[in-house]
């Protein structure tokens, strides 16, 4: 099974960014945790602050990864290129985020990935990517 992790923008300060809201732990150490507990999965990670390239990658993986866990960050409530790139690929997406957003601003209360994506799993910190790879089992 092939599974990729996309993470949106400002996901790379993670351990160092807003550590009330996001925690101290960095999403390396996150993901070298993830690739140990699930081995039987060719699991890979890509890091974008640029929407283009966020999208480009999904058309890039989106026709032949078994999964794409998607964190887009604030591209969730903006990016319309990304929902709809979402909805272009065969690939099954979880759309994920570290806080709960329905906690949070209104702005974050929209998401134009959620409708196109195979599930939304929010609030549960770092283990949401956990929570994610164990939907594609």
């Amino acid at each position: 099974m092939k599974i990729i992790i996309i993470n949106g923008p400002n996901l790379n300060l993670l351990g160092k960014r807003e550590t009330e809201i996001y925690g101290t732990e960095t999403f390396e150490y996150c993901f070298n945790k993830l690739k140990e507990q699930f081995s039987t999965i060719e699991l890979s990670y890509f890091q974008s602050n640029i929407e283009g390239e966020i999208i480009s990658k999904m058309h890039e993986v989106g026709f032949h990864y078994d999964g794409i866990i998607l964190n887009a960050g604030a591209y969730t409530h903006t990016s319309i290129g990304i929902g709809d790139a979402v909805k272009a690929i065969p690939t099954p997406v979880i759309e994920v985020h570290i806080t709960n957003t329905y906690a949070r601003e209104l702005f974050r209360h929209q998401s134009y990935i959620g409708p196109n994506a195979k599930g939304v799993i929010i609030g549960f910190g770092l283990d949401s990517y956990k929570l994610a790879l164990y939907s594609f089992l």
